[in-house]
């Protein structure tokens, strides 16, 4: 029974039992949600979101894990429901002016607060640490304590006046049963959306069609006269008669200024136009001369025989 040197064991020594289930520190689980990203597990800075679970990231983190289209990308089951930017909300929140950070603490000599936390609620007060619940509205990313939304009942935002509605109510950090009744309302309104897409396309569609059934011939009347269109087009060339042809040089095939067919002659002298612009024809009346300014003589061309 004994050991060396006559000592005697215990029971416990002997007989090993179940062993103790470890005890997770409530204050670090709660640090780690409030304070670190839960996708990346780097410390929250702003640019803040928050997804429709009310998970919170970093916005940086949640683009990149967008972005990463590679097949060696991690599975991260904290962000696997956020399939595009707009499933998460940026956040509005607001400063705790008593929140020193680790300015006060830099030797290491100093007790860090674990309550005080970096933003609190704007309406109450309260602190963002965990130990209130808090959440934030889906229409504008105002972030509120639920105590605040129930001491202060109102249909719009208290901080930018937007207007929202209980389903926008998304709770920050919840329980089990919060997380189940925010997926299912998340997958609702995503079938909504696919739903509303899907009868936008056939309206489209309907919009369309009938100006194109307009466009064909109605009645019988342009059945029973053979090619109306064709008889309409040979009326109109005949009214109008053939367009001049240009030659490779540039010249029309006819005598040049000659005007086309069934154009009416105008002189540039009855035209609307500047005196300025009228004086730079022979029509005008001052490049007329009278029989006295004008030459008696006529030279010609001398020839020697």
């Amino acid at each position: 029974m004994g050991c060396d040197g006559g000592t005697i064991p215990k029971r416990h020594e002997l007989v090993k039992g179940p062993k103790k289930v470890e005890k997770v520190d409530k204050d670090a689980e709660l640090v780690a949600l409030w304070n670190y990203c839960a996708l990346s597990q780097e410390i929250l800075r702003r640019p803040i979101v928050a997804c429709e679970l009310g998970r919170l990231y970093n916005k940086d983190a949640v683009i990149e894990f967008l972005l990463d289209k590679s097949s060696e990308k991690a599975l991260a089951k904290a962000a696997s429901h956020i399939k595009n930017i707009k499933h998460v909300t940026e956040l509005r929140l607001s400063d705790n002016p008593a929140w020193e950070g680790d300015k006060g603490n830099t030797k290491g000599d100093k007790h860090d607060d674990l309550q005080r936390a970096r933003f609190i609620c704007p309406v109450v007060g309260l602190e963002m640490n965990g130990r209130h619940r808090f959440c934030f509205l889906r229409c504008c990313g105002c972030v509120f304590s639920e105590r605040a939304l129930k001491e202060i009942r109102a249909e719009v935002c208290h901080t930018c006046g937007a207007a929202f509605q209980e389903d926008d109510i998304i709770v920050l950090n919840g329980s089990k049963e919060d997380v189940d009744t925010l997926r299912s309302r998340m997958q609702e309104r995503r079938m909504r959306k696919r739903v509303g897409k899907k009868t936008k396309k056939p309206k489209a569609a309907e919009s369309v069609s009938p100006p194109a059934a307009s466009e064909e011939p109605a009645g019988p009347s342009g059945m029973n006269t053979g090619k109306p269109e064709a008889s309409s087009l040979d009326s109109r060339e005949k009214k109008v008669g053939p367009a001049p042809r240009s030659t490779a040089n540039g010249s029309s095939s006819g005598k040049a200024g000659k005007p086309p067919c069934g154009a009416t002659k105008r002189s540039i002298a009855h035209s609307e136009e500047s005196e300025a612009y009228k004086s730079l024809f022979t029509t005008h009346s001052s490049a007329k001369r009278s029989k006295e300014e004008s030459a008696h003589w006529v030279t010609h061309t001398s020839y020697c025989f």
